[in-house]
């Protein structure tokens, strides 16, 4: 299952019945054709083989599905191919409703309610910096658009209003349907603050490569920057961090060796999220998806492709033998 009853740990049911998010979820990553069009098969053969992964979940239009790029008729369109794919395989899945535009998140929810998503991810309005008031107004807008579906809130370090943690929870006390949130985390005093701020009343979701020590901390999963190397054993390293986190940090060691090496340089220099993420997956081998971004941001050259996958074979021993 990846909506239960919220956790008071990782491998815990016990607390509020409302459903919660957990586990290592696969995004939708844009395959993008040299006209900058979007290539639909490549796309569902993706879906296909997320699903093959058994991956906990898959969302759609985060930011490696370069949601911001994206027409109305292109966001329904993907929309509703991963419903018709994840409901025929009783997959669960969750929709990425995010926009810089307010209006533009709410009418994405109320156009596709209808799919029947496990929740609506969603980022606050980006031009402007929200106040915590017209944040709190924001989502209350957004939740009643939703009704029962819950929803996801992207807070990344990047975010023009990146929330404290007493933020997220002052948030979750006036949005019911809040069920989770998507945050950098931090060193073992954040997890402190993290568990004492929230306690149970939503799931925080960390990124891929601390998963495991996420986990232990008290985090509830990750959209999965490690989903996009290998979403198969990305979903069996939360499983191996679930029934014996010592084992699975050692597998983080390696992941964070790899990363901090060869992968988050490419951030630093300059290249988007998506960038990278789709270099992963590159590196993994798992899809067709390459490594081009939509006009105009910068993409990673397929020439590091090869080279980065024989280091990571090199450099992932433990994780390649999941």
């Amino acid at each position: 299952m990846t909506f239960l009853p919220h956790p008071s740990g990782p491998t815990e049911n016990t607390g509020p019945t409302k459903p919660f998010p957990k586990g290592n979820w696969g995004t939708l990553l844009l395959p993008i054709n040299t006209d900058d069009s979007i290539n639909w098969t490549n796309l569902e053969r993706e879906i296909d083989s997320l699903i093959e992964a058994g991956v906990s979940g898959i969302y759609s239009n985060g930011t490696a599905g370069e949601f911001y790029t994206q027409s109305r008729e292109e966001f329904l369109a993907i929309s509703r191919l991963l419903a018709r794919k994840c409901h025929a395989a009783s997959m669960a899945f969750q929709i990425g409703a995010s926009h810089p535009c307010a209006q533009e998140s709410l009418e994405r929810v109320k156009a596709t309610l209808d799919l029947l998503p496990m929740a609506f991810q969603i980022v606050l309005p980006d031009w402007f910096p929200v106040t915590n008031s017209e944040a709190i107004d924001f989502l209350k807008r957004i939740a009643e658009a939703a009704g029962s579906v819950g929803l996801v809130l992207y807070n990344p370090p990047h975010a023009k209003r990146r929330l404290a943690l007493s933020e997220i929870a002052a948030l979750a006390d006036e949005i019911p349907t809040l069920v989770g949130i998507k945050v950098a985390g931090g060193d073992a005093d954040w997890y402190t603050s993290m568990r004492r701020e929230l306690g149970d009343t939503l799931s925080v979701f960390i990124p891929g490569h601390h998963l495991a020590t996420g986990l232990k901390a008290g985090a509830h999963g990750s959209y999965s920057n490690i989903a996009c190397l290998d979403p198969a054993r990305a979903q069996r390293w939360y499983e191996l961090a679930v029934r014996d986190p010592k084992a699975a940090l050692q597998v983080e060691s390696e992941i964070l060796d790899f990363m901090n090496t060869h992968i988050l340089q490419q951030i630093a220099d300059g290249y988007p999220n998506a960038a990278v993420d789709k270099l992963l997956a590159g590196i993994g081998g798992w899809a067709e998806i390459g490594t081009r971004l939509r006009w105009p941001y910068r993409w990673l050259p397929v020439s590091l492709v090869s080279e980065l996958r024989s280091e990571a074979q090199r450099m992932l021993p433990a994780f390649y033998s999941l």
